[in-house]
């Protein structure tokens, strides 16, 4: 395959144009070994020697039982890499049987001339699969907090990986707004709407202080105890804890009262539901779009959509035999997993897994879902295997007309710490708002945009520091690999050198300004001029480039955003040393100049394009 099929394939990193010469040399050359020995592609880490070296041999030697140097003479003999490298010879061979590489600089300015397209080498993908991410999950009358940053944007940067390649993503926002915890707030309001004092306006703030104050009062037994505790106990204290429990055990009846009607549809019950309802989503999807995900009010899927399908799951389950009675309640085995999947409680009532069971009825023979991706925190393991297991013996994850199930994944994150290595909290222990959080985020901003923009406007300087703010809580949480806990840290997210949000904005600011500054001196863009990779900076910046549409597909596949956000730091870091030791605007002739831009430009539509599938806002200036 020459580099012109490659580039037409949508191929142009040469890791993988070499890693398919090789494995087809070394079936050529040993036939018993086929097309499955790994060619072991990797940079050079002397450029003395090459740019790249393939350590096959050494593995392929044991093999086939011959000696490595021979089997890397047999290799290159099979090879011709004539149109992307120097070709292989005796002396490409080095040690025990490495085998080095060394790009033709012209081969390199093609494969950049192939990426330099709109969809820079990411084309919408031939056969489009549909996507499902499961992402955000708030609860009604709670605020969102730290807690729901993870599932939130590891979620949305997820679906806008898949997106970026072309395919049809659904966003749900599983909401938890049903049950008896939503139906004692409830209560809450209705007692109040009944003695006339429930306010016009409602806030989230209040709906979590009632949502508070109807648990503390359905918690008899907790607050018996304290009682208890601060009182010591008697006869008379005695008959006051009775009273605890009475009027504790009244508003708990009350509240399932209460539940009753609102699974029934009572008109009255159902008008304040939808209140809360509507003040809790208001607040969370502004706060989804200042965190610049796509989430909006069409993705909410909240657990009431599921409410009347419960009872029929349940009975589907039994009546085909795929659950079965225990103790009284009604569970499904799944192969390999001790703990069986509990799908009705021995009261009759449902759970979680009840409820996730018929989500994905729903989004695999419904939405047609090929992949199902859960954006939920690593302690949910066991019960995704659980339901995961559950849902493909039922037959629920498999679309209908199909022989084989979709794919179920789990994307599950960490645990966002504070600098004593606990989870982030209050000072008072309580968790912290993300409104807080992110308010925070912007100030600490603020301050550093007005060291660094004093010629700009307030409302620019305000409007960067969003933009910063927001970039670097996002990229601080996306870069880290997601199943790992990180430590929270304003200064080290906020700083404008290394690895951090704000260092990558800026680097594409720098990109933008150099061009603003090429208008104003009146050197023009040549979009078509040649590209020339003459010098080692220059071909350290293309080789990067290279690797663009590689990395966002691995990332997409393994469901780890933190791999494109390492690739545009390393893209970032080798521009910089490009910047500083090529002089672009005052290059040596008006040849080098024109490649330059070109490759400057390139890089910062690889960045944009980076960021956007982040979810990163960017700015013009900083």
């Amino acid at each position: 395959m020459s580099v012109l099929q490659c580039r037409a394939m949508q191929t142009f990193d040469p890791i993988e144009i070499l890693g398919a010469r090789f494995r087809e040399g070394i079936a050529r050359a040993y036939p018993q070994v086929g097309m499955d020995a790994d060619p072991l592609i990797s940079a050079s880490r002397q450029a003395q020697f090459g740019d790249f070296q393939s350590n096959a041999a050494m593995p392929l030697g044991k093999r086939v039982g011959a000696n490595p140097r021979e089997v890397a003479r047999a290799i290159v003999a099979q090879i011709d890499v004539s149109d992307i490298a120097e070709p292989l010879t005796e002396r490409s061979i080095a040690g025990p049987g490495f085998i080095n590489v060394r790009l033709q600089p012209k081969a390199l300015a093609t494969l950049l001339d192939g990426l330099d397209h709109t969809e820079v080498g990411l084309p919408a993908a031939e056969h489009p699969m549909t996507v499902v991410v499961d992402l955000c999950g708030v609860n009604l009358a709670k605020q969102m907090h730290v807690g729901h940053l993870r599932a939130t944007i590891i979620g949305d940067t997820i679906a806008r990986l898949y997106e970026r390649l072309g395919h049809r993503v659904v966003r749900q926002s599983h909401v938890g707004d049903w049950g008896l915890p939503i139906a004692m707030v409830t209560a809450k309001l209705l007692d109040l709407e009944a003695r006339g004092e429930l306010p016009a306006r409602l806030d989230l703030d209040d709906l979590n202080r009632l949502y508070k104050l109807a648990q503390a009062e359905c918690a008899g037994e907790q607050r018996a105890l304290a009682f208890v505790r601060r009182f010591g106990s008697n006869a008379k204290i005695e008959a006051e804890l009775s009273e605890i429990d009475a009027e504790a055990d009244e508003h708990l009846a009350h509240a399932k009262r209460v539940l009753v009607a609102l699974q029934s549809g009572d008109a009255k019950v159902r008008a304040v539901w939808q209140r809360i309802y509507d003040v809790t989503m208001r607040e969370c999807l502004r706060m989804c779009a200042r965190l610049h995900t796509l989430i909006t009010d069409e993705h909410s899927a909240g657990e009431s959509t599921y409410a009347e399908e419960l009872a029929g799951v349940v009975a589907d389950l039994a009546a085909r035999g795929v659950a079965e009675e225990s103790d009284g309640a009604l569970v499904v085995r799944v192969e390999g997993i001790e703990e069986p999947c509990l799908v009705r409680k021995s009261d009759g009532g449902f759970l979680y897994a009840t409820t996730d069971l018929a989500a994905i009825r729903r989004r695999v023979q419904q939405i047609g879902a090929d992949l199902v991706v859960y954006c939920v925190d690593a302690r949910q393991s066991l019960h995704f295997k659980q339901v995961f297991g559950a849902a493909t013996r039922a037959g629920y994850a498999t679309k209908l007309g199909a022989t084989e199930p979709s794919h179920l994944k789990h994307a599950a994150f960490g645990t966002i710490l504070g600098e004593d290595g606990r989870p982030f909290k209050t000072r008072s222990g309580e968790s912290v708002k993300l409104a807080d959080l992110l308010d925070e985020a912007v100030s600490r901003a603020r301050a550093e945009v007005e060291q660094r923009s004093i010629d700009l406007s307030d409302a620019e300087r305000q409007e960067i520091a969003e933009a910063v703010g927001i970039a670097a809580i996002k990229y601080a949480d996306l870069s880290n690999d997601r199943v790992k806990d990180y430590v929270f840290n304003f200064d080290r997210m906020l700083a404008f050198e290394g690895n951090t949000g704000p260092y990558l904005l800026y680097a594409l600011v720098r990109i933008r300004s150099l061009f603003r500054k090429a208008e104003a001196e009146g050197i023009p863009f040549d979009p078509h001029a040649a590209i020339s990779i003459e010098q080692p900076e220059e071909k350290a910046l293309a080789l990067e480039l290279l690797r663009y549409p590689k990395t966002v597909r691995s990332a997409a596949e393994a469901l780890e955003p933190h791999r494109l956000c390492g690739y545009l730091y390393e893209v970032c870091a080798a521009y910089s040393t490009f910047y500083d030791r090529c002089h672009v605007l005052k290059a040596e002739s008006e040849p080098v100049r024109a490649s330059r831009l070109r490759l400057v430009e390139l890089t910062g539509r690889v960045l944009a394009d980076g960021l956007q599938t982040l979810g990163l806002p960017t700015v013009e200036r900083m």
